[in-house]
């Protein structure tokens, strides 16, 4: 096959791909599906962004395009933008549309603004404009402003992410939190927090920089690498090395598991409660047990079964909503 070809069949993949993740959230088969497609060829990740990109740039563009008459999409399709541009993806004028708009994109710097939230039970992967890859845990939220030339700022408001940030020394990469702020040059790294101002981060590969919060045991920067895993919460700071293997399974979710090493059992409740949206109560006498294992994520039946057999003092009662109560028996 031709070069020519082979760049355009790419381009084709990357477009379809782009409107797939403006969608809802990727099914476990398609997330497998676009992780074997990007691995194939290094790439097709700045492909995607691309895409991605332009059609950020084209849905807020697009009604000034078509006031201007650079576009006759019609009265019905001209009202808003976001149909406009999901109803010329599968056709051919999305080849057209994208090269008049990569055109105008190369050219300029890399910018983004937009807002992305996942609901219980998803997880979805994204492409940013420069480059990077987010993948996203159920109930996350985040926001991303690419506005500022000098760095690329993600707002986590809550939830978890597995961030492959795109290199670039000159343009760092800031992840603010309620519990604090991460900045890297481009690393890859998992990052979880809530509303109550606890951070969690795992360092895959490179080097991470975290700025404690407000009401933390520390105001100073803490410098982490391979391995390295860091826990804070009000008044406390949990600092680990462990092998890169170890760090890895933090982003065990992205599979559809998570790992636990000795966690508190009311820690590990509410991991399975925020993930599925239920309300998950534990007896303060047992929240403190510590539970070890590799359990599925998605499965919340499957995870209490499995409670009751790895901690014998342990008795679940299942409620009518979904949720479930935890004592002792």
């Amino acid at each position: 096959m031709s070069a020519r070809k082979t760049t355009a069949l790419n381009e084709a993949a990357a477009a379809r791909w782009a409107v797939r993740l403006e969608g809802e959230p990727l099914s476990a088969a398609e997330q497998r599906a676009l992780d074997a497609w990007l691995a194939e060829d290094p790439a097709r990740r700045a492909e995607l962004s691309q895409f991605c990109q332009f059609s950020a740039d084209l849905e807020r563009e697009l009604p000034a395009l078509v006031a201007d008459g650079a576009f006759d999409v019609g009265r019905e399709t001209a009202a808003v933008a976001r149909p406009v541009w999901r109803r010329w993806a599968p056709a051919a004028g999305l080849a057209a549309a994208a090269a008049i708009g990569l055109g105008l994109w190369l050219g300029a710097p890399v910018t983004e603004q937009r807002a992305i939230s996942t609901p219980p039970s998803h997880r979805q992967s994204i492409a940013l404009a420069d480059g990077t890859r987010a993948d996203l845990n159920a109930q996350t939220s985040l926001k991303v402003d690419f506005s500022d030339e000098h760095r690329r700022l993600v707002h986590l408001e809550r939830g978890e992410v597995f961030f492959n940030v795109a290199k670039n020394p000159e343009r760092p990469f800031i992840v603010e939190t309620p519990g604090g702020r991460v900045r890297v040059t481009g690393t890859v790294f998992n990052v979880r927090t809530d509303a109550s101002g606890r951070l969690e981060v795992s360092v895959i590969e490179g080097t991470v920089e975290v700025q404690p919060g407000a009401g933390t045991a520390t105001s100073e920067p803490l410098h982490l690498g391979v391995g390295d895993q860091v826990a804070l919460a009000t008044g406390r700071v949990a600092l680990r090395r462990v092998r890169p293997e170890v760090a890895a399974e933090a982003a065990a979710w992205r599979d559809g598991w998570v790992v636990f090493d000795a966690v508190p059992l009311g820690e590990a409740l509410q991991r399975f409660a925020a993930f599925h949206g239920r309300t998950i109560s534990v007896a303060p006498e047992i929240a403190a047990e510590r539970l070890g294992g590799r359990f599925g994520l998605d499965d919340l039946d499957g995870f209490l079964k499995d409670l009751e057999r790895a901690l014998p003092a342990v008795r679940v009662e299942r409620l009518a909503d979904g949720g479930a109560r935890v004592g002792r028996r």
